[in-house]
């Protein structure tokens, strides 16, 4: 997978104010807002950014967190993991492994077969919808 770095300035230009702010500032959106909280469609939910593949429709779930939740990425070298001590919390931030956006954070309460509950904005995500 070929790295891809920019500037916030060429981010800032490609993207909606509300999606830099999130994917590049780390930010995150209001829950139960999100376009795809509470999609149901199939396909493949890539980055935003840089429309890598992040997360098949199959394994996104309603964890009742108001954030879609996956419970497994497409491809573990997909997404970065880094340690977020943001808000005077311990928390696991998920990036895109291609171009670090911020796309949310795992936790360890997710359903079987992996345990895991990927939290993810909507506006980090486009859903590549199956034909």
């Amino acid at each position: 997978m070929e790295k891809i770095e920019k500037t916030d300035a060429q981010w800032r230009a490609e993207l909606p104010e509300d999606v830099f702010q999130v994917c590049r500032k780390k930010g995150t959106e209001r829950p139960f807002t999100g376009e795809y909280y509470q999609e149901k469609g199939e396909g493949v939910y890539r980055c935003r950014c840089c429309g890598e593949a992040l997360f098949e429709s199959s394994t996104k779930y309603d964890s009742g967190s108001g954030w879609p939740s996956f419970y497994a990425p497409a491809d573990e070298q997909a997404l970065g993991v880094n340690r977020d001590t943001s808000h005077g919390m311990v928390r696991e931030e998920v990036v895109c492994a291609r171009c670090d956006a911020h796309l949310g954070h795992v936790f360890g309460d997710g359903p079987a077969p992996t345990g895991l509950r990927y939290c993810i904005n909507s506006l980090s995500l486009t859903l590549d919808r199956k034909e």
